[in-house]
């Protein structure tokens, strides 16, 4: 259910991909791998990746291959000795065949026997290949109408070229990728760095006043004076928003493990941490003139009124407020991308916190029966992430924003396009949220003058 996690904030915090809304609300950080995912990883550790077995399965694959097309071929011809014994150049392809069994050889012995992380082993291959095939063709007699003539050069060409790819942008990006989010998980389950706000130090609600006091569910009145989880899908939102808050704890205490990708002109930067089990996580962090209460305000608890200022959002409904920190909201995102990707939407559950040092909304994907999924929109998907609003400790009219965000736009849209897209959008939705806050001023000292 971690992996439905995620946008439990979407329509609240507006600048995403379509379904970036959501992302938004998935701002939910794949950051989120509570204790018992950071052991699993560990614990089961393959010798050799998946990706790198498909691959040495795949390069099996061309040797059967080229060698059932040279047998049929000596089938066709009817004569073994002459392309074997008395070998000829121009007219036999038993040389093809060896070729097949060169580049077998050499790419199982340097990627299942050795395991070697580098291209050169598929590149030597690769160009012998190619560079055999090609004097092969130029030199032999290829006017036979015996269509092997044609078929087992092109198709030993094909699938030598196709095993470079699948070598270089599956199995060395992938297991590189899988290598970051190893070590992050070992750096956390080794360290366990204590969390930058521990939740002890939670005294805030949800949509509760600001002089409440919040404590866990157990804790609260049950004589109406605070709201609590009664029913099991009740207690199941209340759990997974707690899921989600302590992966964003995580995160935030990882801070020397994000990877910086851009930042924009005004000093807005985002960074990139690998999370087990849920891949890429984007994080913004800015620096905002205004009180954290004020971003608080307008971020975390009013999130059904994103849409009104952040184009990114068209909608955010609040469908059921389970306890005084936990609620479920269903955001619909629009279209990004340049109409690229369509508008998604997003059915989230979302934990709020009041801490002594900042303010937390944090959440994930979930289900709820009165928004199950429809053919108007796709159904997206973000893993454990949020909103943080870090307090300034010598300067109370000044305040750090961060964003986590972990999404899945599901259809079929090609993954770099969704992460070149993401930055962007999230500079987009700092730049709608500033000029809100810019709109909110005036009115706000004029209220105060009156006063």
């Amino acid at each position: 259910h971690l992996n439905r996690s995620g946008e439990i904030y979407n329509g609240e915090r507006g600048g995403s991909l379509p379904a970036i809304a959501s992302l938004n609300t998935s701002y939910s950080t794949s950051l989120s791998f509570p204790s018992p995912y950071l052991y699993v990883p560990l614990a089961e550790r393959k010798a050799i990746s998946d990706v790198r077995r498909t691959f040495c399965l795949f390069v099996t694959f061309d040797l059967l291959f080229i060698s059932l097309l040279w047998i049929i071929e000596l089938n066709v011809r009817e004569y073994l000795d002459k392309e074997v014994v008395c070998y000829d150049f121009k007219t036999s392809f038993f040389d093809i065949f060896l070729l097949a069994v060169f580049r077998f050889l050499c790419l199982q012995v340097g990627y299942a026997a050795f395991r070697l992380k580098h291209w050169w082993v598929i590149a030597i291959t690769t160009l012998v290949t190619t560079v055999f095939l090609v004097i092969k063709v130029i030199k032999s007699s290829l006017d036979s109408p015996n269509t092997f003539s044609y078929v087992l050069p092109i198709t030993s060409f094909v699938v030598a070229w196709l095993e470079t790819w699948f070598l270089d942008f599956k199995v060395l990006t992938q297991e590189a990728d899988d290598e970051r989010a190893y070590l992050a998980a070992v750096n956390a389950a080794c360290e366990r760095a204590p969390m930058v706000y521990p939740r002890a130090v939670s005294d805030g609600q949800f949509y509760s006043p600001p002089e409440s006091v919040a404590g866990s569910e157990e804790d609260l009145d049950e004589e109406g004076m605070g709201r609590r989880a009664v029913t099991a899908q009740e207690k199941e939102y209340v759990r997974l928003g707690r899921e989600a808050m302590s992966v964003v704890e995580q995160i935030l205490a990882q801070e020397d493990s994000w990877k910086f990708e851009k930042n924009n002109e005004i000093g807005d930067s985002v960074y990139t941490l690998e999370i087990p089990y849920h891949g890429k996580t984007f994080i913004l962090k800015a620096f905002m003139q205004c009180p954290a209460e004020l971003v608080y305000q307008e971020v975390i608890l009013q999130p059904e009124k994103m849409a009104q200022w952040n184009k990114t959002v068209s909608a955010c409904q609040i469908l059921q407020r389970v306890d005084d920190n936990t609620l479920v909201s269903y955001d619909v995102s629009s279209g990004a991308a340049g109409g690229v990707v369509s508008a998604r939407d997003f059915v989230n559950v979302r934990r709020v916190e009041r801490k002594r040092d900042c303010y937390v909304s944090a959440g994930m994907a979930t289900e709820h029966d009165a928004r199950p999924p429809t053919g108007r929109y796709v159904r997206g998907e973000n893993g454990p992430g949020g909103f943080v609003v870090l307090k300034s400790s010598s300067n109370p009219s000044v305040c750090t924003f961060i964003w986590v965000l972990n999404t899945d736009l599901k259809g079929r849209l090609p993954r770099y396009l969704i992460h070149q897209s993401l930055a962007a959008t999230m500079f987009d939705f700092m730049s709608h949220l500033r000029q809100r806050i810019t709109d909110l001023r005036p009115s706000q000292r004029s209220h105060h003058n009156h006063n």
